[in-house]
């Protein structure tokens, strides 16, 4: 799968450079990438600039980005103008320039009657092929939309390869547990009954397992038992079905996914899934039942509003704005809560972290720029984030904090992500292998009867 859209990789073209017109959404989900097409020339239409210039105010992470890029350009762009090719971008790099507006060939007029800013895009992208004769040119784009209107119109058009997983990665990633099928009775036994509740990884795989590693095996009597290969122990470790706050696994992979968020060796977690299947509550119950071994619980998750909208808009204040974005949190809490009595001593101590602001629960836009020092961070939706966005976040994280994020790759929000390219994916393939990370996929909806079956027939 080619790297950076269709740029070859870096000393293969013994051609002319190609050209690539980048359209504002490749910009604003990452701005960096005009330092990501190698020796190739890079073109954005003046309809661009003009979007962007709407998103530079903000917090989240598009206007960031908006941001991120006029400065870019304005640094290398100091004390130059743009000639016919532009301003080279960097040493080794191609030349960047923007392209005034213009209009579509004759033969396109009555193509899009509407005069939008992709139309703009599309047909400066296009004059810039017919004026560059003998050069490859492709208008790059994440909207689908646009990529259709281009085909149309015979224009090639690319998606933006930089930040997306190959498929395979994430097929595999989904299907991670493996079982060990040639498991002696002995060996069943050691694990299950053994001093040390594990087994040596030689003779039951063939090379040693990445950190982690996630296993299912039968006993005698064919009952199912969970199992990992720990790092530091060099062996495989029987994984028991563990209670957090009132809360227990009701299916292995709950069994294996309560269990990373309980392991103090293991700092980051990644829970995917689809509703109903319990990431959400079994994070947040993890985080209680440690609780005394953080100063904060933070639970978060992105405030995902229709365009470039900030929550502003949105009538009342920081609580009522943000009361809808952050009921399904409270949902998962209010589950938690109804395992005790009103009066127990759990449920008035669930109260009282929350008014002490022990547990705090905001959007994700409120907590930029906080430090994550001694935290259990749960970041919610997280298939919503840019993988700069979980970069940062991860980044930020201090000594003695653990980060989870849960969240359904299927179930994207943000109109240029889909689930190879979102910040979750991502994080499950490049921290893949590390003895800080765990990732489980749950796929056994527990919420309802009726839930489960909604989401295997509808």
């Amino acid at each position: 799968m080619p790297k950076y859209a269709n740029a070859p990789e870096k000393g293969r073209s013994r051609t002319t450079p190609k050209i690539f017109v980048l359209d504002t959404n490749i910009l604003l989900h990452d701005y960096k990438a005009i330092k990501k097409f190698q020796e190739h020339d890079l073109v954005i239409p003046v309809a661009v600039v003009e979007e962007l210039d709407k998103f530079k105010k903000g917090n989240d992470a598009l206007s960031y980005n908006a941001r991120g890029f006029m400065r870019e350009i304005d640094k290398i762009t100091e004390g130059k103008v743009f000639g016919k090719r532009g301003v080279q971008i960097a040493k080794g790099l191609g030349c960047i320039k923007v392209e005034p507006n213009h209009p579509f060939p004759d033969e396109f007029k009555d193509l899009f009657h509407d005069d939008t800013q992709d139309h703009r895009i599309l047909s400066t992208a296009m004059w810039v092929r017919d004026n560059n004769p003998g050069r490859f040119t492709a208008l790059v784009t994440k909207d689908i939309n646009l990529r259709l209107k281009a085909k149309a119109a015979g224009m090639e058009v690319q998606d933006y390869m930089n930040d997306r997983v190959e498929e395979k990665k994430v097929e595999d990633r989904e299907r991670e547990v493996r079982y060990l099928d040639d498991i002696t009775s002995a060996q069943v036994h050691s694990i299950l009954h053994g001093p040390e509740n594990s087994v040596p990884w030689e003779g039951l795989v063939e090379a040693r397992p990445q950190a982690n590693q996630l296993y299912k095996f039968r006993d005698g009597e064919g009952k199912v038992h969970c199992a990992r290969y720990d790092w530091d122990r060099d062996c495989i470790v029987l994984v028991r079905s563990k209670e957090a706050y009132g809360i227990r696994p009701k299916n292995d992979e709950q069994v294996f996914a309560m269990d990373a968020c309980l392991n103090p060796k293991i700092s980051l977690v990644s829970l995917t899934g689809g509703a109903g299947t319990g990431k959400t509550l079994i994070a947040i119950a993890a985080a209680m039942e440690q609780e005394k071994d953080f100063d904060q619980i933070v639970i978060t998750r992105p405030a995902i509003v229709l365009g470039n909208q900030d929550i502003g808009f949105l009538p009342g204040d920081k609580e009522r704005k943000m009361s809808p974005f952050m009921q399904p949190i409270m949902d998962n809490v209010g589950v938690i809560r109804e395992q005790f009595r009103p009066s127990s001593r759990e449920a008035l101590k669930i109260e009282r972290l929350l008014t002490d602001g022990k547990i705090v629960i905001e959007p994700l836009a409120f907590i930029r720029g906080r430090s994550l020092g001694k935290a259990f961070f749960i970041i919610d939706e997280a298939q919503n984030l840019t993988p700069h966005e979980v970069k940062t976040i991860i980044t930020r994280a201090a000594e003695g904090t653990k980060v989870v994020f849960t969240g359904d790759i299927f179930q994207i929000d943000q109109p240029y992500l889909d689930m190879w390219s979102n910040g979750l994916t991502h994080l499950s393939e490049k921290m893949d292998g590390q003895k800080l990370f765990e990732h489980v996929s749950l796929r056994k909806g527990e919420r309802s009867e009726l839930s489960e079956l909604a989401s295997k027939l509808l």
